[in-house]
């Protein structure tokens, strides 16, 4: 079993070779104001140096107002050049969450390609790791995705792994994780996971079954 060090060792390779192997400025961070894209976010921040860090943030109209404050005050802070992507009036469903896959088609994977092509994006970094969800374990540090590479460099960090790193750092992070919140998504399909169960048993548990799915679709 791989230790933290090895797999911050891990991470920060895999950060680098995109700087070797792309230009910069078409390597976005997909950021959503979560604990493992504040970490990946950190981590791109110091691969990059002097340089600026691009980061897109998918605002669906239904994300808690608590990680947006959160988003704009860091944004700000760490001087990221924010891209904001929001759906375009005909992406939202007439009822919010009913269909969860028609849904997050609308609300995320739209307005994400639109944003890649839109900003020539070579590359797409993530925050993703495999053990939220069994759609992922099977995934590559790199993955070949339509038009763009999607980076996926704590693919292989666990939950507490985010945590030690973030309390190691000193890094900030969105208070509802303090208010019992460990996965945050949009406000209708997220809730506190109870005690004792997954990190994830929070989510909306018929999309997480449509993950792979989801995936299909251009969702990350």
């Amino acid at each position: 079993m791989q230790s933290l060090q090895d797999k911050l060792a891990e991470t920060r390779r895999t950060l680098s070779s995109l700087i070797e192997h792309h230009d910069p400025a078409r390597v976005a961070l997909a950021w959503t104001g979560g604990k493992d894209s504040t970490v990946v976010l950190d981590l791109w921040r110091e691969t990059m140096g002097s340089r600026r860090v691009l980061a897109v943030n998918l605002d669906t109209g239904h994300k808690f107002s608590e990680v947006m404050a959160f988003r704009d005050r860091m944004a700000e802070e760490w001087d990221v050049d924010l891209r904001i992507v929001r759906p375009l009036p005909e992406d939202v469903p007439t009822r919010i969450a009913a269909d969860k896959l028609a849904c997050c088609g609308g609300l995320k994977v739209r307005p994400l390609r639109r944003a890649v092509a839109e900003l020539g994006l070579e590359v797409l970094i993530t925050g993703i790791r495999a053990d939220e969800n069994p759609s992922r374990t099977d995934l590559t540090h790199l993955e070949d995705r339509q038009g763009y590479v999607q980076a996926n460099p704590i693919l292989h960090w666990t939950e507490m792994d985010v945590w030690a790193h973030t309390t190691a750092r000193g890094l900030p992070y969105c208070e509802l994780y303090d208010r019992g919140y460990r996965s945050l998504g949009c406000v209708p399909c997220t809730a506190r996971a109870a005690h004792g169960l997954d990190e994830r048993a929070g989510r909306n548990q018929e999309k997480e079954a449509r993950m792979a799915e989801l995936r299909a679709l251009g969702y990350f």
